[in-house]
């Protein structure tokens, strides 16, 4: 009974888990069995060991990915979800801005983080802004399809108890467009890690993407490896914490 208690409420992270450690176990034989050189393919192993010996460097780089990261996520929920109300709410505002927010997806992030740095300098500011970027159209979109979602007879039942045009947003349309708004938050805190690591390619003294570029041009594979397991491991953990805002908050 309790065998079946336990695997009920952990069978979400149990099964995952074990599918991982499979992967992890295969991967270790398979370069062993074979004899696959370092520089092509390190063994699990061998990965941890190497970012465990560079600890506090990796800690630092880290450190300094998640600050991008958090930073340009904020800045894209700041922006997104009043553009995304301003977009259901008005169907001329968005005649005029929903083609500027496709343009701006249009737009290769890599070809534009090098115009960022000479507009904004050699600081974290162009890394920011490329995070934001990458981030808020998905957010902006997710908000405006849940405000515009809501079943039309909530909304007449809203009107025939009188119900101003700001009590249907705050008390109809919002609870609503809780789902969808999440939805968002979380494809945006995941691509802001691929934001992040975008722009310090192309220009950053720090961060996991720095420090792929770094070990991959002293053919450190074993290093650069490592960097792309945290990186990994930090956009499942903050997709995680949204989650769990989700459930706490709007279960």
């Amino acid at each position: 009974m309790m065998l079946r208690k336990f695997w009920h409420y952990g069978q979400d992270v149990i099964l995952p888990t074990a599918v991982f450690a499979f992967m992890l176990l295969a991967w270790e034989l398979a370069v062993k069995a074979f004899s696959v050189p370092q520089y092509l393919l390190p063994a699990p192993s061998v990965i941890y060991a190497a970012t465990v010996a560079e600890g506090p460097a990796v800690m630092f780089h880290t450190w300094a990915t998640i600050r991008t990261v958090l930073a340009g996520f904020l800045l894209s929920v700041a922006v997104s979800i009043p553009l995304g109300f301003t977009l259901a709410s008005s169907r001329y505002a968005s005649n005029a801005i929903y083609p500027l927010l496709v343009l701006t997806q249009a737009i290769p992030k890599v070809a534009l983080a090098p115009i960022l740095v000479i507009a904004l300098g050699a600081n974290e500011m162009p890394r920011i802004a490329v995070t934001f970027l990458v981030a808020f159209f998905p957010l902006v979109i997710s908000v405006a399809t849940g405000l515009m979602s809501t079943p039309s007879e909530l909304i007449e039942l809203g009107r025939s108890y009188r119900a101003g045009r700001l009590q249907e947003f705050f008390r109809i349309r919002i609870p609503f467009a809780i789902p969808f708004i999440f939805s968002g938050l979380k494809s945006a805190i995941t691509l802001s890690v691929v934001g992040a690591v975008v722009g310090e390619f192309v220009t950053s003294d720090r961060g996991l993407g720095n420090l792929i570029q770094t070990s991959t041009a002293f053919f450190q594979v074993p290093l650069a490896f490592g960097a792309v397991t945290i990186l990994a491991i930090l956009g499942i953990v903050l997709f995680q914490i949204i989650t769990a805002i989700e459930r706490v908050f709007f279960p």
